[in-house]
């Protein structure tokens, strides 16, 4: 057997058996998977080139396909566990930064890119700004988890991250067209850009209804067990990115909407139907961190400088922040808010799908340039996000738990959510969060990390 299969194997143990301690703790699995990757590069790869693995490892469509269907499992689960009344009626953040703070960071991304790479040109640059714009649903669950982080700001970062990756996509099917000088007239990419967004969304919403009224129809006539509609999830997760894809639309976009829509229906009656689907995407997302490590980081950290490291520095920080601050201007959110839905950004999943994306697909000559600074910043990302998710979201919420003066009151009654799951915890599913920004903690930690 493999070695660093056996050390994988080792490491999910391990995971296992210490789960919960590691749940409220600054060390997250994605970083210990990652830190496992790099030992595997160690010891099996002995180093090596980004040339190297462009050839030999992401060669490899299987690693592709896992790092996708990872990320469609991820966004449809998480999408089930949403409140649609919630987003339908406290959209405030999720449009704001989706429709503002998305391409502000994407503009940001490409002029810091051109400034420290000047040999790339433009589109490389846009390429690097895309890949590493949408944030991680994955790496984001230890602040979705807080409960003493008002529900509006988890909800509007669990919309952002489901949404932000798919609609990234036409953008980066345009970037790549015009770095290969293949790039379409205006109305061919806004044609593209539309099609992308909405025959996805049309995909979702067919799935996730007919998914809701097939288990319906099939739970009243006895046929199905609580084994096949939690099973039930992964498949229809992969089903609505299997259709969306081929007809020109964005399968991520279709599989966040697909469960957006299918929880509208299925959640109050079936409240433990994500838990295998939960289950499957911890494990494939681990699986991924671990790749990620093993496959990407590690081979390319010998070729690191300090224009790589400073762009990481600034993609997660001031490329992301001052957009989302911009962003929410006239929400009444106070600076504090904004600089904490600005950190909490983390990239990953996302990221290393657009790579691979880029790389097995397009076959552009700078693709190695690519792997290096998204790789370094999404490693970066890994590290920072994981090691200040709890501190900071404990003393965020602390904060505003404390607030009680008429500016915070006018912000709270602005971004109040009713409710907002927890992810895993199903048992709990429903229960009312306390109100929106502003309302008094709910405890830091939960009693069942996930």
């Amino acid at each position: 057997m493999n070695g660093s299969l056996v050390l994988l194997l080792v490491l999910f143990v391990t995971y296992a058996l210490f789960s919960r301690r590691l749940g409220t703790s600054s060390v997250t699995g994605p970083m210990l998977f990652m830190a496992a990757g790099l030992v595997a590069a160690w010891i099996v790869v002995g180093g090596g080139s980004a040339a190297a693995v462009l050839q030999l490892e992401l060669s490899n469509e299987t690693i592709q396909v896992l790092l996708e269907g990872t990320l469609v499992i991820v966004l449809f689960s998480d999408a089930v566990l949403i409140d649609y009344r919630a987003v339908r009626s406290e959209a405030t953040i999720p449009t704001r930064l989706l429709g503002i703070g998305l391409p502000l960071t994407i503009i940001a991304g490409t002029a810091a890119a051109m400034l420290l790479f000047p040999g790339l040109g433009f589109w490389p640059a846009a390429i690097i700004a895309i890949i590493l714009a949408p944030t991680d649903a994955a790496l984001g669950q230890a602040v979705l988890a807080n409960r003493s982080v008002p529900a509006a700001v988890r909800q509007g970062l669990s919309v952002e991250s489901g949404l932000n990756d798919g609609i990234a996509v036409p953008f980066l099917a345009i970037a790549v067209a015009g770095a290969a000088d293949e790039l379409q007239t205006g109305s061919e990419i806004a044609t593209l850009f539309l099609s992308e967004i909405g025959l996805a969304i049309v995909v979702g919403v067919i799935v996730g209804r007919g998914g809701s009224w097939l288990l319906a129809a099939c739970m009243s006539r006895g046929w199905m067990g609580g084994e096949g509609r939690r099973v039930l999830v992964v498949m229809l997760a992969l089903l609505a990115y299997a259709l969306a894809d081929p007809i020109g639309g964005s399968g991520f976009i279709a599989a966040f909407v697909g469960g957006l829509t299918f929880g509208r229906f299925v959640r109050s009656d079936y409240p433990d139907i994500t838990r295998f689907s939960e289950a499957v995407s911890h494990l494939l997302t681990m699986a991924s961190f671990f790749i990620f490590g093993a496959l990407i980081l590690g081979p390319v950290l010998g070729e690191v400088d300090w224009r790589v490291v400073a762009y990481a520095v600034i993609s997660l920080t001031l490329v992301r922040m001052i957009p989302v601050a911009i962003s929410l201007i006239g929400t009444r959110s106070d600076v504090r808010t904004q600089m904490y839905i600005g950190w909490f950004g983390p990239r990953g999943l996302a990221s290393l799908v657009f790579v691979g994306t880029v790389v097995l697909e397009s076959g552009l000559p700078f693709a190695e340039e690519v792997i290096l600074v998204v790789a370094v910043t999404v490693g970066g990302s890994v590290l920072a996000h994981g090691i200040t998710a709890w501190p900071l979201s404990n003393t965020y919420g602390r904060w505003f738990a404390s607030m009680a003066d008429e500016d915070m009151e006018d912000m709270a009654e602005a971004l109040t959510v009713e409710y907002m799951p927890r992810r895993g915890v199903t048992n709990q599913m429903h229960a009312p969060m306390g109100g929106g920004i502003g309302a008094p903690g709910e405890g830091g930690r939960d009693s069942e990390p996930q």
